[in-house]
């Protein structure tokens, strides 16, 4: 991108930075501290869509969403203090579940540092350990410096979020930086060594019970095509990860179902009887490996193959027979082409996990006139297999998670940090980035209000999503925990809540409620017709606390249990 040598504001070089990285959408709430970058955004408004939003986590959720349905870093520009403060949650979630983003941040100036001036933070003691890097750009002549860094660093290694803060006057400022802009970024991927695809296979040639379990960033179709190539050529049964459910088809032969939070007991079973776990992508954090009990801490009994993009996480809890440092579409490039292995010793452990999971998806049915098994089961049949679904936290979602088959490659979207008031602005960022393909958003009662005012932002920039309300009155999750540590003490998990479908309307949505299950389909029907967002509230019992027990059996074990 050539410029005449002229003088540019930072503002004007900030903006002119994101074009040469291919930034075509960000995510905001103004503020005064970053006027100068708002102005420059004026005029590169034909490439640069901004999408203002209605508090800074509801951004920054959304920028994080649209990081990991892309694959790029998602841009998220908020104000100092207050909005810097807001914006932490979608931060917070973009570490955990390392997914490229970049946050600027307005600061005050450079003049101001130190003073606590009006909302000032020190952004770097703030966010040092959420994000990969903290900055502030204090000379104006080294913004496509900074921003160039930025994104190599969102990109590399283990993917994750970047932290800039930009004084006021540093944006205010001119400079004439040069003639000539950086090059766009480069993501730099690690690849496996031929040494390293050897002993993997000289491992699975050994093996009598293998297990591959899919998770973590970076993939894209390609990788998991290749990945799928691998598994089918080798007869393996794949698991995915904590809310990894869309890197494999969940409805192939070889899918074992989720390892994650509610995890099919024979699953967790089946990982402590594998006598060789090919990790490929994921963590294997607290989530994983159900607080650290399906692998032994720090040497697993399972052969351990664990390959991840950031080498500061190999051995990190887990000592590995083998341990691979790449990105995922070179190892699963490599692992597509290594020659396969005769799969007949592990035919039918491959068969009865796929078995075991169908098992699993069996109906449940639950107390109320509303039957959320029945529901997802009209998603299931009804949306096209890359709709895009996006949840927040609670136990609501354990019915998408469980009931739900993922088809295809990112049409999950879902944070594994466990943060509540996701599932309302990731849809919106999902719909915004994906505008012909089908998005609907589930969301419990107390996880929607958390985030709830973006409905605003969908009617502003007619993101036409489906949002799913399932009220119960309470904060589920809690709730259910609060019954088996302390039975019969409920406290402070009792929500009141609003009707959701005025509410909805007030917004200018399109509304319904539903309090029968035979009243979903003609209700979803309808709000797909709408032209326009749309909200289905689900009044369920609240004794359906999980697809597997209710409230009142809780209590009752507990109090067995406690004498």
């Amino acid at each position: 991108m050539k410029n005449e040598l002229k003088a540019r504001t930072g503002g004007q070089l900030l903006v002119d930075a994101l074009k040469v990285h291919g930034v075509d959408t960000a995510f905001c709430v103004p503020g005064e501290s970053y006027l100068a970058v708002l102005d420059a955004l004026y005029d590169a408004r034909e490439a640069i869509k901004l999408i203002v939003c209605r508090q800074e986590g509801g951004a920054a959720n959304m920028a994080e969403a649209y990081g990991k349905l892309t694959g790029k870093p998602g841009i998220c520009m908020v104000t100092r203090g207050p909005g810097a403060s807001n914006a932490a949650i979608g931060v917070h979630t973009a570490h955990q579940d390392s997914t490229p983003m970049i946050l600027f941040i307005g600061q005050v100036g450079s003049d101001f540092v130190e003073r606590e001036a009006f909302q000032e933070v020190d952004f770097r003691r703030m966010y040092g350990q959420l994000a990969k890097w903290v900055a502030s750009i204090d000379r104006v002549e080294r913004v496509p410096e900074y921003l160039s860094h930025a994104f190599h660093c969102a990109m590399s290694g283990r993917k994750g979020p970047v932290v800039l803060a930009l004084p006021e006057d540093t944006l205010n400022r001119t400079a004439v930086a040069a003639d000539t802009d950086p090059d766009p970024y480069q993501e730099v991927l690690a690849h496996p060594g031929a040494g390293d695809i050897a002993k993997l296979r000289a491992m699975l040639v050994a093996a009598e019970r293998p297990l591959a379990i899919l998770g973590g960033s970076g993939w894209n179709a390609n990788a998991c095509a290749d990945l799928r190539k691998f598994i089918e050529a080798n007869g393996l049964p794949a698991a995915c990860a904590f809310r990894f459910q869309d890197l494999f088809d969940n409805s192939h032969a070889n899918y074992a179902g989720d390892i994650g939070i509610g995890i099919n007991p024979k699953l967790a079973q089946r990982v402590k009887d594998a006598d060789l776990l090919l990790v490929i992508g994921a963590r294997l954090g607290e989530i994983t490996t159900s607080r650290y009990t399906l692998l032994s801490v720090p040497r697993p009994a399972q052969k351990l193959v664990h390959v991840h993009a950031g080498a500061e996480e190999l051995g990190r809890v887990y000592q590995g027979d083998s341990l691979i440092n790449s990105g995922m579409p070179p190892i699963a490039a490599a692992l597509a082409a290594m020659p396969p292995v005769e799969a007949e010793a592990w035919r039918e452990w491959t068969a009865s996990a796929h078995a075991d999971y169908l098992e699993w998806t069996k109906p449940r049915t639950m107390p109320g006139k509303v039957q959320l098994w029945d529901i997802v089961d009209f998603l299931k049949r009804r949306l096209p297999a890359d709709a895009i679904l996006a949840n927040g936290a609670g136990n609501y979602a354990s019915w998408l998670h469980r009931f739900y088959p993922h088809r295809m490659f990112r049409t999950q979207l879902a944070p594994t940090s466990g943060a509540m008031g996701y599932g309302v602005p990731a849809a919106i960022a999902a719909k915004i980035a994906h505008p012909q393909r089908m998005v609907v958003s589930w969301n419990g009662d107390g996880c929607f209000l958390m985030c709830g005012q973006e409905l605003a932002t969908a009617m502003q920039y007619g993101a036409n999503v489906i949002f799913i309300v399932v009220n119960n009155g309470m904060y589920g999750t809690i709730r259910m925990h609060q019954e088996r540590e302390y039975p019969a003490r409920v406290h402070g998990t009792a929500l009141t809540n609003p009707d959701f479908v005025l509410l909805a309307r007030a917004y200018g949505l399109y509304g319904e409620l539903v309090e029968e299950t035979s009243q979903f389909a003609p209700a979803f029907e309808r709000a797909a017709a709408a032209g326009k967002p749309a909200l289905i509230e689900l009044r369920i019992d609240p004794q359906a606390i999980t697809p597997n027990t209710t409230l009142d059996a809780l209590r009752e074990q507990a109090l067995k249990r406690k004498g």
